[in-house]
């Protein structure tokens, strides 16, 4: 049976959110470790969409668009 904290939605969405940033923030730092153009332009495009997610589950939680009123 599933814990309290199990079935509490924010203790899911932070964790996420938490994995999200940390996935965000090692693209960010691999940007400058590597030379090609075309791959500094995926991970920066990947850490943006990324950074989406990271606001959509932060919105989630504080219900701050309609949609998760």
């Amino acid at each position: 049976m599933a814990s309290a904290a199990d079935r509490d939605p924010r203790h899911h969405t932070q964790k996420m959110r938490k994995a999200l940033q940390e996935i965000k923030d090692h693209l960010r730092e691999d940007i400058q470790k590597v030379d090609e153009p075309q791959l500094k332009a995926m991970f920066e495009t990947s850490a943006e969409v990324i950074g989406g997610l990271v606001k959509a589950f932060s919105d989630y939680e504080q219900k701050n668009e309609s949609a998760w009123r």
